[in-house]
């Protein structure tokens, strides 16, 4: 999905707390129709699912109106959610709003959205006047009645004019720090990402949003998932405290088929270039990207940071763990002129965190970087994949909580890695015999900066899968307030596979610094130039 898809301009809604009879005249009185009411709860959700899993897969994309092809970008901004359309509008002490979103350019499948009040739910049927079209070109005339819509977003009463989270596009979603700035995306699920075949992306097809109770600052989304390899049904419940976003997250999945790569809590971001991968000369900013790295709560209770990178072919990582205590794709680097950027401020991404509620088993957290040479592209993704294969007819269940903070709310005790810088090895002033490629990782916080008194003798443990390492060493950086890890790698002559490194500083037997792991490829040979490493 191009990421720009995802930011639209905001418009204001309300909710309400009444009873059912009472807030469905509400909406109804507001201008937006509704059908007969329904039934509703998780359990009847779950049977929808594990039924539709039992059925030929349905086809959901359906023909746009001629008005509604080929949109440009700023044709399909230009269609905003009319205020005084909006569900739950009548009402002065809603905690949420909502505002639905039309189809058009990129949005071509409809999905089916329902207001939900106490075990009842009511589906809102599309009416053109629910929408200012004035901008776009489109002739409102021509859209039917039983279009449907794209998606949802959620305002909190914290700031009713800016948007807080978003469901767009196949089963995407995404949410706010406490900076309101949009970032990274998650999505449902994820379906052979990476592979020598077309990956499949599920849709959210039905969503039931229903209005919290009272003063209740809790949102409940209900969600449908329907791909041609499983059904889904997921709840959220979503919060707003003062960090950021916070959803905790209920699926329970049903396998029509086997899935060979199946991604459960998937993420999405977009890694350009940064301290480590500055490919992108062309560009006046010295870093772009959502992310910076991936981190890893294993199991058994190590830290696990692995730097991205956008590399020159597609790379594919796997981390084996069980039972995660949680992995994220974190956004560490808020410093403003690390990024100069003043247009889509950088700086401000939220770092997205995924904490398991119970044992997942074994598995492993995936890592997947794709070349990329614009910013729109999302190229990096990360999921949990279980190692238990996928049966079809089986139910699986999975619950998790996503954080959309600054920082993750859990990080550890030790160092934690703060910059990543590579570049041509060897000594300044000395002719160099070799080629060699150097790692500079930069390590801040927990025990640093040490007591001077504590007499304490720092170095570095460094593994690498092959080549040689040589150069090592590890000091104080008082500029930092920490320590910084030095080493050179010499591949093989005639070696370019990737090669992995791990690192973290230790005084006297004990570990100070989480891990650092890292995947280096070396240039082919010919490439190896010891005096003008630029094109490396």
């Amino acid at each position: 999905m191009n990421r720009r898809d995802f930011l639209k301009t905001a418009t204001v809604l309300g909710g309400a707390f009444l009873p059912v009879s009472t807030l469905f005249a509400a909406v109804e009185q507001s201008g937006a129709s509704l059908g007969p009411e329904e039934n509703f709860d998780y359990a009847w959700l779950k049977g929808l699912a594990r039924h539709l899993a039992e059925q030929p897969p349905r086809t959901t994309t359906a023909e746009l109106p001629t008005t509604l092809q080929g949109l440009n970008w700023d044709q399909y901004q230009a269609i905003g959610f009319r205020p005084d359309k909006a569900l739950w509008s009548d009402t002065d002490d809603a905690t949420f709003q909502a505002q639905l979103f039309h189809l058009g350019r990129g949005f071509k499948k409809p999905v089916r959205i329902y207001t939900l009040r106490d075990g009842r739910a009511r589906e809102i049927s599309y009416d053109p006047e629910m929408f200012e079209f004035k901008g776009s070109g489109i002739n409102s005339d021509a859209l039917s009645e039983d279009l449907g819509f794209a998606g949802f977003r959620l305002h909190h009463r914290d700031n009713w004019k800016r948007d807080i989270a978003a469901f767009l596009g196949a089963s995407y979603f995404r949410a706010v720090s406490d900076s309101l700035q949009y970032g990274m995306s998650a999505r449902g699920l994820a379906i052979n990402t990476a592979m020598n075949r077309p990956e499949e992306f599920p849709d959210f097809t039905r969503f039931w949003l229903e209005q919290p109770e009272g003063d209740d600052d809790v949102v409940n989304v209900y969600a449908l998932l329907e791909s041609k390899s499983i059904t889904g049904a997921y709840r959220f419940r979503i919060s707003n405290p003062e960090a950021g976003v916070v959803m905790d997250v209920d699926a329970a999945l049903y396998p029509r088929q086997g899935i060979e790569r199946l991604g459960i809590a998937p993420l999405t971001s977009m890694y350009l270039i940064g301290e480590n991968d500055r490919d992108a000369g062309w560009d006046w900013r010295p870093e772009i990207h959502d992310s910076d790295g991936l981190a890893i709560h294993t199991g058994e209770g190590e830290w696990l940071w692995r730097p991205l990178t956008n590399p020159r072919q597609l790379r594919f990582n796997a981390y084996a763990d069980a039972n995660p205590r949680g992995f994220g794709l974190v956004q560490r680097d808020h410093d403003f002129d690390h990024y100069q950027d003043d247009g889509v401020f950088y700086n401000r991404r939220p770092s997205v965190w995924i904490e398991p509620k119970s044992d997942w088993g074994a598995g492993s957290v995936q890592l997947v970087e794709i070349p990329a040479l614009d910013e729109t592209f999302d190229n990096i993704a990360a999921f949990w994949h279980p190692e238990a294969p996928v049966q079809p007819g089986q139910e699986m269940r999975f619950g998790y909580r996503i954080y959309w903070q600054p920082l993750p709310p859990h990080q550890s005790p030790l160092a934690r890695c703060t910059a990543t810088r590579t570049g041509l090895g060897g000594v300044v002033g000395q002719p160099r015999e070799y080629f060699s490629w150097r790692f500079v990782v930069e390590f801040q916080g927990g025990p640093f900066p040490l007591d001077e008194h504590a007499n304490i003798n720092v170095e570095p443990v460094i593994e690498a899968s092959a080549g040689r390492v040589e150069i090592t060493s590890a000091r104080p950086l008082e500029e930092i307030q920490g320590y910084r890890a030095m080493f050179d790698v010499v591949p093989p002559d005639d070696g370019t596979e990737p090669i992995n490194l791990r690192l973290y500083l230790e005084g006297d037997g004990q570990p100070l610094t989480e891990t650092w792991i890292y995947q280096w490829t070396p240039p082919p040979a010919d490439e190896r130039d010891l005096h003008n490493p630029a094109h490396l």
